[in-house]
Formats: structure tokens, sequence, C-alpha cells
């Protein structure tokens, strides 16, 4: 269990990513919102940090809708039936439709402690869980912790494969059509550093800004058909990822020019996107933490 006391001063906790990393007004977050009383705020009594994976195929993504099923609804189920509490599993990444996850971080702040050991929170949950969402870890912290806003980076994966197969068919895109390889790899390069992906991103009204530093943007291959983009940023914009899969794949069927994407990532203006990579190929991989926050999941 963590100790980190609500005295702590955070003040000094600098990222090499992001100077301002995981710091934030621990007020803001320092009460649960009681979904049946929502004008009531509870002071937690601990936080649960869970590590979840899932296959996105039949859900309407991570986000709770009021006329679909997401993962975000069947977490909060499942935990009504262990503890008889209703509250919010918040995730640090709001995965879309049919988006996959190895390693989603969500947190819950609890009103009373929960009981349950840390090495007990898996099978606790999948027991109450369906077979494509998982949890695969649980950290109790005696101190509010954000999965989102405190997060300092995440990691995203993307698979295309030109195999067309029965087996692969939810967590690879489907790509018939011929591309050079070598050119796909070297277009990476250009979304490496600080930039505004207002171009390569989907319209959010609750996006204030649209700078990513992008840390790691690279392409391996996996088999002869095969290739795996492996993609790291202290934040992600609404559809950015498949937004730069579409353009780099454009790239390397010759239908965009290496200099027209770095124009058209210059001028934040999406009319300048390429079609969005199809969600089954991508998935969530990683969520990380500043070091003195004591995250171990």
């Amino acid at each position: 269990m963590n100790k980190l006391s609500a005295n702590d001063n955070l003040s000094g906790i600098k990222n090499t990513d992001n100077k301002n990393c995981g710091i934030q007004e621990y007020e803001s977050i320092a009460y649960i919102w009681n979904m049946t009383e929502p004008n009531k705020r509870i002071l937690p009594a601990e936080t649960l940090l869970l590590r979840i994976e899932y296959d996105g195929t039949r859900y309407a993504g991570w986000q709770y809708q009021e006329n679909a099923r997401s993962v975000q609804e069947v977490l909060q189920n499942a935990l009504q039936k262990i503890s008889g509490l209703s509250l919010p599993v918040i995730g640090a990444g709001r995965t879309d439709s049919g988006v996959h996850a190895r390693g989603q971080i969500a947190h819950i702040e609890l009103p009373k402690p929960l009981g349950i050991p840390e090495n007990k929170i898996p099978i606790a949950f999948n027991t109450r869980l369906p077979k494509d969402i998982r949890i695969t870890g649980g950290q109790y912290f005696q101190r509010p912790i954000h999965a989102r806003f405190d997060a300092c980076a995440r990691e995203y994966s993307y698979l295309m494969s030109k195999t067309d197969s029965v087996f692969g068919r939810h967590f690879r895109w489907f790509m018939p059509f011929p591309y050079d390889s070598d050119a796909l790899f070297e277009s990476a390069a250009i979304f490496l550093g600080k930039h505004d992906f207002t171009t390569f991103s989907k319209r959010n009204d609750d996006t204030p800004r649209y700078d990513c530093n992008v840390e790691i943007c690279r392409w391996s291959r996996i088999d002869e058909n095969t290739v795996r983009l492996q993609i790291k940023s202290d934040r992600f914009v609404y559809g950015m990822v498949r937004a730069l899969t579409g353009v780099m794949l454009e790239i390397a069927r010759k239908r965009r020019t290496f200099d027209e994407v770095k124009r058209a990532l210059a001028a934040c203006d999406r009319t300048l996107c390429s079609p969005l990579a199809a969600a089954e190929g991508l998935t969530l991989e990683a969520i990380y933490y500043p070091s003195a926050f004591g995250v171990s999941l």
C-alpha cells in the first residue's frame, strides 16, 4: 500500500518529458463524486488504482454512454457487485469504439476501505467481468491520485497486416494494397518532438489545446506481412494515433509526400488530414506516472 501522506510536498517533482507532469491541485480531486447524491462530497478513505486490459471489439469505447455498452459501465457494475458502491471508475485513456487496451489505468475514490488485499483485487473483479475485460493489478493509495490528470505519458501500438486472418481480424488492420515499407518506417520521424496536432485529430470541444510532445514514434517489423507502430507521448488528442497511422500509410502508398505532410502538420488544419486508420489495429499499451507517486502496476 502506498504511504504518501496528505502533507507530502510534491511541488519539487520533475519529469524529463514534462516538468509539470503529475503535479495537480489536489484540493480539486480530494473529494469523491457521489453518483447517487451528486451535490454531496465525501472525503475518500483510500484511492484504488486498477490496471486493465480489454478487447474493445464489443464496446462503444471506454467512456460511459447512455445508449451503448462501454468498458467503464461494465467495470462500474462489477464494482457495485463487489462493494455495493455506485462510484465512477475514471480511466487514464478514453479509448474509442473498437480500440483495445493492454495497460489501461483507472482510479476509484473509495469512501470506505474495500477490504480486499491488493493481490486479490484481480480475482475479485474478474469473477464479475466478461472474458474480454480483465483486471491485471490493483494498488491502494492513502491520498487521491488521478489516473488521467496525474499521468505524464501514454503509449499506444498499432498493428497493420497484409494477411487477412480470421484470428487477427479484431487486433490488426488488414491492408491489401501495396505500400513502401521503407517510406512508412521513415515517415514516423516527422512527428517526433513537440507539435500542435490539430491537423491530425478529431475536433473535441473538451480539448483546450492540441500540442503534444511525442517521445517515441517508430515502426518495426513483426513478420514478413505485419508491421507495428509504437508511439509514446506526454498526451494524445482525440483520434491522433489513427490519424497519424493513416497519413503515414498515405506516404507509403505514394499518395502524399514527406514535405506535404510536414506542411500539413504545421498548418493546424483538419481539412489536410488523411483518412483515419481502422480502430481494430490500435491498442493502449501503457500509462506512465512520475516515480514519486509510487505507482507499481
